[in-house]
């Protein structure tokens, strides 16, 4: 079995509104296979509490709006470290960076294969570390 056509373009409308909110490191799964209860799953993350409430509240938003998609739960509001939107054909995951690396979901779900996102998503891979470079003064700008 693999993700249906609306969770594709439910994962795709969130990454754009993702990436267009500045989050990092984005990437989708087709988990289909795997879980009974979703098709796919978003990651998503940001530098701090306030960007992810933001990225959260646009993808949200944007779903909504073009989609006619309302999440069945919202999760993770209240410390804004890592807030999940379950919309049923899909789940969004936006995470603080630090809980990003804490928790690396990216392994549990390594095996299952990656969904096609736009090209502004794409663009984000790489963000959280360039982010961290610099935060921690890297001389001149210089990103390894």
């Amino acid at each position: 079995m693999t993700a249906t056509d609306r969770s594709i373009e439910l994962v795709n409308a969130a990454a754009q509104a993702a990436a267009d909110r500045l989050a990092h490191d984005i990437i989708a799964y087709d988990v289909s296979d795997v879980l009974s209860i979703t098709d796919a799953f978003l990651l998503a993350s940001a530098p701090n509490d306030r960007q992810v409430k933001s990225i959260v509240d646009e993808i949200e938003e944007r779903l909504n709006k073009e989609l006619g998609a309302k999440p069945v739960r919202r999760e993770g509001d209240r410390d804004a470290r890592w807030i999940l939107l379950d919309y049923v054909d899909i789940v969004v995951h936006v995470q603080h960076s630090e809980e990003r690396v804490f928790y690396a979901l990216e392994r549990l779900w390594k095996d299952c294969p990656e969904l096609p996102l736009p090209e502004d998503a794409l663009k984000t891979r790489g963000k959280a570390q360039e982010h961290a470079q610099l935060s921690a003064g890297a001389p001149d700008g210089e990103l390894s």
